[in-house]
């Protein structure tokens, strides 16, 4: 098959263009910029915004199947810039999948979409949106989210995915930070709780956007959906980072402050940056206080039961691969 993956130049993106190719399917990337390990690679290059209609037409004339990986991400920015990436690039993504008729669409949704703050104890695809959110990252998510199943139909049969933390080698994200803070002394675990959450190897998240696609039709059981994606092993939270931390050859984080503390210090600064129009992230966010000292892991059984979904590689083994990768680098 033909499948155009936006944000095919990123982690999760690159992970699921790799796949494809390997199994021979031809492939085409759409992105801001060009990468050039993509062209080396035989990838069919389409530069554009997401917010230009005529752009994404372009970059999904002849697809069979569309994975939108693409995504302002982050805990901090302008919510006009996540409402313009996250909610009317994705609407820009169905519009063109209607007019090029394109039947299927694989989006990269979040378990944030329906975190609203508390623990999330293996949660099911039941548990409803929140009636606030503390980020725009998860408001315009859920958003999106909402208007990719809104939009299966008759023509068009949509499914949404969401992996919680993908992480590996290679993550230009959560662990670089997590190691620049660790590094710089600056980290603190959030009260006293030994909090477990699930994590996603990137492997194991592409694998099921792959998956995904190949049940997906018009009508499927499917379609219409919305799956949570992990590696089925919650993790306690501390315990998988200072691992990762260790790994590395830095010493583990033990001192912690009371979340209270660490709440109001946030919401602090979150004030502070807004009231100055500061546009660099703060040091701490109200959403960032609730990810780090709350349980949030979820019950994969839907996706294994739909489209066969197994996590190939454990989160042992995943661990092993990102400790060599960093051995490698460093």
């Amino acid at each position: 098959m033909r499948a155009l993956v936006t944000g095919g130049g990123g982690f999760l993106g690159g992970a699921i263009v790799r796949k494809l190719l390997a199994r021979g399917d031809a492939v085409r990337s759409f992105t801001r910029s060009c990468y050039p390990w993509l062209s080396e690679l035989g990838v069919e290059q389409v530069q554009g915004n997401l917010g230009k209609p005529d752009q994404v037409e372009r970059a999904v004339a002849g697809c069979d199947v569309v994975f939108h990986v693409a995504a302002k991400a982050g805990v901090w920015g302008r919510y006009d810039d996540y409402l313009a990436t996250n909610v009317t690039g994705t609407e820009n993504v169905i519009a063109a999948c209607k007019s090029q008729g394109v039947r299927r669409l694989v989006y990269t949704s979040t378990p944030s979409v329906v975190h609203g703050g508390g623990d999330l104890e293996g949660a099911t695809e039941s548990v409803p949106y929140p009636d606030h959110f503390e980020a725009d990252y998860p408001r315009t998510k859920a958003m999106a989210e909402r208007a990719v199943l809104a939009a299966n139909g008759p023509t068009l049969a949509t499914v949404a995915l969401r992996p919680h933390l993908i992480w590996g080698p290679g993550d230009p994200h959560l662990i670089p930070r997590l190691l620049a803070k660790a590094k710089a002394g600056s980290l603190r675990r959030l009260g006293k709780r030994d909090v477990k959450v699930d994590v996603t190897y990137v492997d194991n998240a592409a694998d099921a956007h792959i998956l995904a696609a190949d049940k997906l039709s018009i009508g499927s059981p499917v379609a219409g959906k919305a799956y949570f994606i992990s590696n089925g092993e919650p993790v306690v939270m501390w315990d998988f980072l200072n691992r990762v931390i260790t790994d590395a050859g830095l010493p583990p984080v033990t001192q912690s402050v009371p979340v209270w503390l660490a709440r109001f210090v946030a919401g602090m600064q979150e004030r502070f940056f807004r009231l100055f129009g500061m546009t660099r992230e703060p040091n701490l966010t109200r959403f960032v206080v609730s990810q780090m000292s709350t349980s949030h892991w979820y019950d994969i059984s839907a996706a294994k039961r739909d489209f066969g979904y197994e996590p190939a590689v454990s989160v042992e083994e995943g661990l092993k691969r990102l400790k060599d990768s960093l051995t490698t680098a460093g």
